[in-house]
């Protein structure tokens, strides 16, 4: 009895809730929805591969086969992330910083690819990797350790242990990510994933407004130097105003959304792809898409995007503690704000950005890591509480305040009362 006490508080220590007991059935919708927008991806860089193969002169097959290749990968690894108990993930915040810290290091050290001259890539003969996709995954694990710590003894609006921390790992994304490695859009997203967990974990809304005043002066500060990104900024303001120079990727862009209409031209019909819009496959490819499928098409799949960032949601709601609740948190803001750049630069709404479309996009790294994360959102939808914790408070008579920090949340499901089961 009591080597099971101990085994009980040793895991209370390492952050997992004794609601990880009641294990049920994980959301399978969520891996529905994520292969679905998988297929819609990869039906997009099929229908797109003979124009990419003239334009590059390259294999038609090519860009087929590695999106295939790496949407393989990409499932191996949701598979193995879908079995790593979630209380694991806060031990291992230190390798993972390492890895994508070394990572990193080697990305300024490799020589660039002149035809992407900036240190984002990894290259090794064949093989490229991002290294921020690593990052971003590598700061929500710490992130969420540390502010679950500070959470559980009342620390959050310590400046010395929370917010100290907090602004140097921001400098720390300013000058290596949008900085050194010139990526001002990932840099964007992690500051967005930030800024949401804090204020998830019940940060004062003073000092989140601090934080946000604190990116903006560097986003500034950023800009402001540099020609090629005063360039963006006044293309957004007004991309007609030089189409053949400076503004050629937003009008183009905007060409091939509009040439949808409401049905789209059809799977082999588009025009943009073969050499009038730039990076086609990856950062454009909603253009792409919106082309083929017109607007009804758009909707549908702006409507899965939507459907995958409920269920993500669904799991951050009812998380059995507050380091998963943070993770899964995470999670959903980098992938929603990925899609919020990428289609708003598409469309004219915001400046264009080198941000792929999650699970649209062709590209290994961000498959790889999408799907890996996605895993992550899966265990944890294996452990979400149960709504039959708060009925039994209402058929006692009396009230169950499902709340975090002031911030309702909506009703726990019970498996029991769905197509769900325990198991």
């Amino acid at each position: 009895m009591r080597a099971l006490d101990q085994r009980r508080a040793r895991r209370a220590n390492m952050g997992q809730s004794t609601t990880l007991s009641r294990r049920h059935k994980p959301d399978y919708w969520l891996l529905i929805i994520a292969l679905a927008l998988l297929g819609v991806g990869m039906i997009v860089v099929y229908s797109i591969s003979p124009a990419l193969a003239v334009e590059k002169n390259a294999n038609g097959n090519q860009y087929v086969l590695r999106q295939f290749i790496g949407i393989g990968i990409g499932l191996l690894l949701f598979a193995v992330a879908a079995r790593i108990p979630l209380h694991m993930w806060r031990h291992m915040y230190k390798p993972l910083l390492l890895i994508a810290g070394v990572a990193t290091l080697l990305t300024l050290l490799l020589p660039v690819n002149q035809e992407y001259p900036a240190h984002r890539w990894i290259r090794l003969g064949g093989f490229s990797f991002q290294s921020v996709e690593l990052l971003k995954f590598a700061i929500i694990v710490w992130l969420a350790g540390f502010l679950a710590y500070r959470m559980e003894r009342n620390l959050m609006d310590d400046f010395r242990q929370t917010l100290r921390p907090l602004f140097a790992v921001l400098a720390g994304v300013a000058i290596v990510v949008a900085g050194l490695q010139s990526d001002f859009g990932s840099a964007t997203v992690i500051a967005a994933m930030i800024t949401a967990m804090v204020f998830v974990a019940g940060l004062p809304l003073k000092r989140i407004l601090m934080i946000g005043a604190i990116i903006g002066v560097g986003a500034i500060l950023l800009i402001a130097p540099s020609g090629y990104r005063r360039e963006r900024l006044a293309t957004f303001m007004n991309p007609e105003a030089d189409c053949m120079s400076t503004g050629y990727q937003a009008c183009q862009a905007l060409i091939a959304v509009g040439s949808g209409g409401m049905t789209g031209l059809g799977l082999g019909n588009s025009v943009q792809a073969y050499g009038y819009l730039p990076e086609a496959e990856n950062d454009s490819i909603f253009a792409i898409h919106a082309e083929k499928f017109g607007f009804i098409g758009s909707v549908v799949l702006l409507g899965l995007m939507l459907a995958l960032f409920a269920r993500i949601k669904r799991v951050a709601d009812r998380a059995p503690d507050e380091f998963t609740r943070l993770v899964v948190v995470g999670i959903l803001v980098w992938l929603s704000t990925q899609t919020i750049i990428n289609v708003g630069a598409m469309i004219g709404l915001l400046p264009l950005k080198g941000i792929t479309l999650p699970l649209i996009s062709y590209g290994g790294s961000s498959v790889l890591m999408i799907l890996a994360v996605l895993g992550v959102v899966f265990q944890a939808s294996r452990y979400t509480s149960l709504s039959s914790v708060r009925d039994s408070y209402i058929d006692r008579g009396g009230s169950y305040d499902n709340s975090r920090n002031g911030r309702r949340l909506r009703r726990a499901y019970n498996p029991a009362l769905s197509s769900r089961s325990r198991t």
